[in-house]
């Protein structure tokens, strides 16, 4: 990991290329991408991923915003004890974050787990955010979730990381995209391989618990909600049930993708990059 140098208030310079830093946290260390400037964009990232998932939009993106998009627990570069956590913890963090970065509230983008996280950093901390950008994600995965999301956290820790992804790749893109962007799928591809396995079936237990659908309503921050039509992890019905909770928020479906629209699709990132703009 690559430390830079700070300015006199303690903040990463502004113009690297590229800005790892950290954040202690009392579990352990938060690492986070710093980049750009203007105003405060955090991005947060689905599932067994890590804030360098986001590396296309973070470059479309800073020529106009500071992005900062971090590791949640036991990704990326955070680390991570093994302590199990909730979605609420990650939220927690990400809003100690916001605190340190002294540049909130900030405008949230974030995708499937990461948008989980996004909805309980906005009905637990309002003040941090100023907008939402809610993709392929939801508030609640439905009755069945427990033992689901159990499931899979048993299969994240004895199924090899590679055998996991013909799963995976399945659900994250449309056949199109694997086609016209392998060297995209690749990199993603490769982001969920390096993940911690014991953190991957943590996450899993914690979107098993997790279930903001009735707090919905507290959020004041104005949303836009996205989802793939072909979304069949987060589909567009667990969308829609965002959208009628949350007061502000417009709703759009983007024809043939898959889970990681803001990812596959440049359509979804245009209309996220317009709303941030707001």
């Amino acid at each position: 990991m690559r430390h830079l140098p700070r300015d006199h208030q303690g903040r990463p310079p502004r113009g690297e290329e590229e800005c790892h830093v950290t954040l202690e946290r009392p579990w352990g260390s938060l690492n986070y991408l710093d980049e750009g400037s203007g105003p405060l964009v955090v991005l947060l990232h689905p599932l067994a991923e890590a804030g360098e998932l986001w590396r296309r939009w973070i470059d479309e993106l800073t020529p106009h915003f500071r992005v900062v998009a971090p590791d949640a627990r036991g990704h990326g570069d955070s680390s991570w004890g093994g302590q199990q956590f909730s979605v609420a913890d990650l939220a927690d963090d990400v809003a100690a974050l916001i605190e340190h970065l002294d540049a909130g509230p900030a405008r949230v983008a974030a995708l499937s787990m990461g948008g989980c996280t996004a909805v309980a950093l906005a009905v637990r901390h309002p003040r941090a955010v100023h907008s939402l950008v809610l993709a392929d994600t939801t508030a609640d995965y439905g009755p069945d979730k427990a033992v689901a999301w159990g499931e899979r956290a048993e299969k994240a820790v004895t199924v090899p990381r590679e055998k996991q992804l013909l799963f995976q790749v399945d659900r994250w893109f449309s056949p199109g995209f694997l086609e016209r962007d392998p060297a995209e799928v690749e990199r993603v591809s490769r982001i969920f391989t390096e993940t911690d396995s014991r953190a991957h079936a943590a996450a899993c237990r914690a979107l098993g618990a997790y279930d903001d659908s009735a707090r919905l309503g507290e959020i004041t921050a104005p949303a836009l909600v996205l989802v793939g039509e072909d979304d069949y992890a987060t589909p567009p019905a667990m969308a829609e049930a965002l959208h009628a909770g949350i007061p502000a928020s417009h709703f759009h479906v983007l024809p043939e993708v898959r889970h990681l629209s803001l990812v596959e699709s440049p359509h979804a990132r245009a209309l996220a990059r317009e709303h941030l703009d707001r």
